[in-house]
C-alpha cells in the first residue's frame, strides 16, 4: 500500500512546488561599481531584508568581476549624508574580514570591490532570494541618453553611441544584447529606461524601434519625470506606453509594449535616488532567472510603485481582464480600463517644445489613444472586451501617497500590461 500512496503523494508535492506564485524584484540599480555610493553586497542585504525575492544588479557598462579598488576618500564622499561610514556599516553587517584593503602609493587606503560571485553566496538562497546578473547598458545620441538594462547575460555588453538616429541608436544596442542571447541560448531581456531622462526619447521613437519590448512607466529617480511635463505634449509615460502601442499595432503590426517599475537607486545614506520606489511583481513557477525572464516575456508580471495585487488575469476564450487588489484598509482605489478603439481619431499635432527638449516639437495625438474605457473603485473589477478595442490595459491608482516618492505627491499606483492584442 504504501508503495501506491508515495508516488501520488510525491506528485502532488511536485505540482504544488510548481505552481506559480508572484516573486517581487527590482531590475534597475547601482553601486560602488558604477555611480551608486554603497557596496553591491549592502544594496542587496537591503532589498532581502525588505521582502524582495529578487535583485539585478545593473551598473553602468560593467559587470561585477574582476579587479576593482576604490579609494576610501571616493567612497565615503559619495555619501550623501552625516553618519557611520560606509566602509564601517559593510564591517558591521559582513564582519571585519569581509572587505579586502590595502595602501596606495600615496598612503591613502583602498577597497577591493566584491565581485558578484563573492558576495551572492551570503545573500542568495533558494526559492527566497535571488540575484540576476544585468548591465546598464549605458550610450546616447547627441544630447539624448540612451540607457538600456539588460538582464540574465553572461558577458558585458559594449554601448553603442550617436548612430544614424535616437532609433538606429536603440535597435543597435538592442540587437547587440539580443545577440548574446543567441550566442548562449539563455533568455536575456532588456528594456529601455527613463525615456524622460533629459527628455531623451520620444513616444514615436519607443514605437518604431520594434526590436524593444520593454520600457520602464515608472523610474524612481526624481530626474525621470514619469508625469511628464505639460509644457511638452504627451510625455507622461502613461501616454507614451499608449501611443507606442497603438503605433506598433496599427502602423507596423506588431505587439505593444510591455512596461516595468524600478528604482533606479544610486544613493543609500539618504539622498534623492533611494530604494523601494518601483518595482516589479513576476508570476513564475520558479526564483530562477531563465524562469523570471521568460514568464517576463510572456507578460506574466505587472508593474508597482506601491500598489499591490491578489492577482490579474486574462481569459482569451472570453476576452475578460480581471483585477484582483490586495487592499490596504483606509485605502481608496480606482481601476482605470484604458485601451485605444480600433476606429480611434489619428489626428496627430504638432506642439512646439521647450528650448531644452532634445526635440523641437513635440506631437500630441488624440484622447482615443490610451482611452478611458471603464473604471471601477471596488477591489475586484473585470472588463470585457467588445472587440472594438485594439487592447486593453489597467491602471490602477491609490489615494495614498508614496512611502518614499520620488517627488511630492506620487501616489501609489499598479500597471497590468497590455491584453487582447493577441488574434
Amino acid at each position: 500500500m504504501r508503495f501506491i500512496l508515495l508516488p501520488v503523494l510525491l506528485i502532488a508535492m511536485t505540482a504544488a512546488a510548481d505552481e506559480p506564485r508572484w516573486y517581487k524584484g527590482n531590475t534597475h540599480t547601482h553601486s560602488l561599481w558604477s555611480d551608486g555610493n554603497d557596496f553591491p553586497e549592502m544594496i542587496s542585504a537591503w532589498y532581502k531584508d525588505h521582502g524582495y525575492d529578487f535583485l539585478c544588479m545593473s551598473d553602468h557598462n560593467t559587470l561585477a568581476e574582476g579587479d576593482k579598488w576604490v579609494a576610501e576618500a571616493t567612497i565615503e564622499k559619495k555619501k550623501m549624508t552625516l553618519g557611520k561610514k560606509v566602509i564601517d556599516k559593510c564591517k558591521a553587517r559582513y564582519g571585519d574580514d569581509w572587505l579586502v584593503t590595502r595602501t596606495d602609493e600615496k598612503g591613502g587606503l583602498e577597497v577591493k570591490l566584491k565581485t558578484l560571485e563573492e558576495y551572492r553566496g551570503k545573500l542568495e538562497e533558494p526559492g527566497k532570494f535571488l540575484l540576476v546578473q544585468a548591465e546598464e547598458v549605458t550610450g546616447g545620441f547627441a544630447k539624448s541618453p540612451i540607457h538600456i538594462n539588460a538582464l540574465n547575460i553572461t558577458e558585458a555588453i559594449e554601448p553603442v553611441k550617436d548612430l544614424v538616429s535616437i532609433r538606429e541608436t536603440i535597435r543597435k544596442n538592442l540587437q547587440n544584447i539580443a545577440a548574446q542571447a543567441a550566442k548562449t541560448g539563455r533568455p536575456i531581456m532588456a528594456h529601455v529606461n527613463h525615456p524622460n531622462f533629459r527628455w531623451g526619447i520620444s513616444a514615436e521613437d519607443l514605437a518604431h524601434v520594434i526590436e524593444d519590448k520593454f520600457f520602464e512607466v515608472y523610474n524612481g529617480h526624481p530626474m525621470t519625470y514619469p508625469e511628464g511635463d505639460p509644457l511638452r505634449a504627451d510625455t507622461s509615460t502613461d501616454r507614451m506606453w499608449d501611443i507606442a502601442s497603438t503605433i506598433r499595432l496599427v502602423e507596423l503590426k506588431q505587439p505593444p509594449l510591455y512596461a516595468l517599475g524600478t528604482d533606479d537607486s544610486h544613493h543609500y545614506h539618504g539622498g534623492t535616488a533611494t530604494s523601494g520606489r518601483g518595482w516589479v511583481m513576476v508570476k513564475s513557477d520558479k526564483l530562477d532567472p531563465n524562469a523570471l525572464v521568460e514568464a517576463m516575456q510572456r507578460g506574466d508580471f505587472y508593474a508597482s510603485c506601491g500598489v499591490t495585487l491578489e492577482d490579474v488575469s486574462f481569459d482569451p476564450a472570453t476576452r475578460k481582464l480581471t483585477v484582483k487588489i490586495k487592499g490596504e484598509p483606509g485605502v481608496k482605489y480606482t481601476t482605470e480600463f484604458r485601451g485605444t478603439p480600433k476606429n480611434y481619431d489619428r489626428a496627430v499635432k504638432e506642439v512646439p517644445a521647450p528650448a531644452d527638449d532634445n526635440y523641437p516639437v513635440r506631437l500630441k495625438h488624440s484622447e482615443d489613444v490610451g482611452k478611458l474605457l471603464a473604471s471601477s473603485e471596488s477591489l475586484e473589477s473585470s472588463y470585457q472586451m467588445t472587440g472594438d478595442e485594439l487592447y486593453v490595459r489597467a491602471i490602477i491608482i491609490s489615494d495614498k501617497v508614496m512611502d518614499n516618492p520620488a517627488t511630492p505627491g506620487q501616489l501609489q499606483k499598479a500597471w497590468t500590461q497590455p491584453v487582447g492584442w493577441q488574434p
